[in-house]
């Protein structure tokens, strides 16, 4: 993993509480378009900030959904686009959690501190006054109470699919990173893009208590590619975290991919 890579492990490595989503993401998104300038993207979130006229909650939605217009893209919701940053900040439309991540960031840098709420199936924001309140980022930034969040599930996933209030825990931020790069995953298999399919499980890995599942098929996308040593060295590294006997076996691939370098 070098450069890009290299930087998006720095910032994953860090405390939950200091890793910057914004860089984090932005950084993802210069995978998929070489040369982004990063320090220029983050300026046009400075510049959201400095045109929110009024630092609270009600303010921040009206500015970046009423005068600005960012909405959730119903229309082409499987858009690649709508994933990436710098994409949204464009074209002004995304899907719930790249929405979401926009709002927490102008908000961070206004002062009103909002959290992701990693609902199945549609990312939200919640806002800790008093009571609680949730934001639906995709639907023009309503806002919406427990009950509202729980009838919103059930229209996604049906009337009889179990709902609890765990379902809107925090989503800290390396969950954040996880579940974009989760969409991203699906969106470009389905494609067969193993290329950016490549990309996007290497970024995964990188997130600390990565899912050995996902290693294995990184490893499955690097051989694919023609990338031997890279998938004998994820091999490796699946190897540390199994028994002795899987452990073997994974080794044993890991030789033969090398072999294949000769």
């Amino acid at each position: 993993m070098t450069g890009l890579g290299d930087r998006f492990a720095e910032l994953v490595a860090k405390p939950e509480p200091a890793i910057p989503l914004d860089e984090a993401a932005l950084v993802i998104a210069a995978h998929a378009y070489p040369g982004l300038d990063i320090a220029a993207q983050l300026a046009r979130l400075d510049q959201l900030a400095d045109g929110c006229p009024e630092p609270t909650l009600d303010g921040l939605r009206r500015h970046l959904f009423d005068e600005l217009g960012f909405t959730g893209n119903g229309v082409r919701y499987a858009d690649a686009r709508n994933s990436f940053l710098n994409c949204v900040l464009d074209r002004k439309v995304g899907i719930p959690i790249s929405l979401a991540l926009v709002m927490m960031e102008v908000g961070r840098r206004i002062g009103v501190v909002l959290e992701g709420v990693g609902m199945p199936g549609h990312f939200l924001v919640r806002h800790l006054r008093e009571p609680p309140v949730l934001v639906d980022a995709f639907s023009g930034g309503r806002t919406l109470d427990a009950e509202g969040a729980e009838a919103l599930f059930r229209r996604l996933h049906g009337d009889g699919a179990p709902f609890s209030p765990d379902l809107l825990a925090p989503a800290r931020p390396r969950a954040i990173l996880t579940r974009m790069l989760a969409n991203l995953r699906h969106l470009y298999a389905y494609a067969g893009d193993a290329t950016s399919t490549g990309w996007v499980l290497r970024l995964r890995a990188a997130i600390p208590a990565e899912d050995i599942h996902e290693l294995a098929d990184l490893a499955g996308v690097q051989a694919s590619l023609g990338r031997f040593n890279e998938a004998a060295a994820t091999l490796d590294a699946i190897a540390d975290q199994l028994p002795d006997s899987r452990a073997d076996r994974a080794r044993a691939q890991a030789k033969l991919l090398r072999s294949r370098l000769n």
